[in-house]
């Protein structure tokens, strides 16, 4: 070691300043391995240029991109009882949630928000994967029921993003009764006459699957999506059998009649419209 690279260099850039680069500038596609900057990431909406790719999204990117001009008013969602079965595992119950809130700024796994799509009122409950994995339990069946009630009382249509893992074991049989609740919820809504949309996204799986998530009257789903209630290895294991190439990714689903359609997340928004105006003309009409 010489004297400029001990002590030279070292004082020429403590007065020049060293300016360090964000390591978020770059994303690697893990469908295709590509490097995407981030700018042109966030405007093709998390979906890679190279291969078509839909990456995760976020429930505040739901809400951005699917009101207009990314308008739109988040509501208040009732506050469960926190760790009512005294969970524990490797770590608290309560620790977890700490964390998860903590990296989100959320309260739980769903957001609830209204405004307009197309011109016309909305109300869309998103859900977020990055909590928790999306799991559904008491909080996220308390924010349902509000979404329903909001859509009742707006006379609007609900629209809901699913992710999720499925059931939050956390709170065992507390998590399980959300999936009556939820589809109560659902049954609320077309009660008033009012459309339910589902937009399937990755993943889609367990109670949320087998309850709300599958009631929609119209059943939308992102690209190569993940959908499903039980695993792939577990029904293998169960029938014994090598299941179908693309087994319970959306475009299967599509083919076998269980989805209405798969959209790119690009023409998503456009979509949504299109299918609230349709399902909503005849309320206009009357009044």
């Amino acid at each position: 070691m010489s004297w400029l690279t001990t002590f030279v260099r070292p004082k020429i850039r403590t007065l020049l300043g060293r300016k360090e680069v964000p390591d978020n500038l770059w994303h690697q596609c893990p469908q295709c391995q590509q490097m995407i900057f981030h700018r042109e990431l966030e405007a093709g909406k998390k979906v890679c240029p190279h291969c078509g790719h839909h990456m995760r999204a976020t429930a505040t990117d739901r809400l951005d991109w699917t009101f207009d001009d990314g308008v739109y008013t988040r509501i208040d969602l009732p506050k469960p009882v926190l760790d009512p079965l005294k969970f524990r595992d490797d770590k608290k119950y309560t620790d977890r949630l700490k964390t998860a809130r903590e990296t989100t700024r959320q309260e739980d796994a769903l957001l609830v928000a209204h405004g307009t799509i197309g011109g016309l009122r909305a109300v869309v409950a998103a859900m977020s994967f990055e909590f928790m994995g999306g799991s559904m339990g008491a909080g996220v069946g308390d924010g349902l029921v509000a979404a329903a009630r909001l859509a009742v009382l707006q006379a609007a249509p609900l629209v809901v993003y699913t992710a999720s893992g499925g059931a939050r074991m956390q709170e065992g049989a507390v998590s399980l009764m959300q999936m009556p609740r939820t589809t109560i919820a659902v049954q609320m809504v077309k009660e008033a006459g009012l459309p339910f949309i589902v937009v399937l996204t990755d993943p889609t799986t367990g109670g949320v699957t087998a309850s709300f998530a599958m009631l929609g009257d119209v059943q939308i789903a992102e690209p190569n999506a993940l959908i499903c209630f039980a695993g792939a290895r577990v029904i293998e294991q169960t029938v014994r059998e090598k299941l179908p190439e693309g087994f319970q990714r959306a475009e299967y689903l599509l083919s076998h009649g269980i989805i209405d359609m798969v959209v790119k997340r690009g023409e998503l928004t456009a979509t949504l419209a299109r299918v609230i105006d349709l399902l909503t003309a005849h309320k206009r009409m009357a009044a």
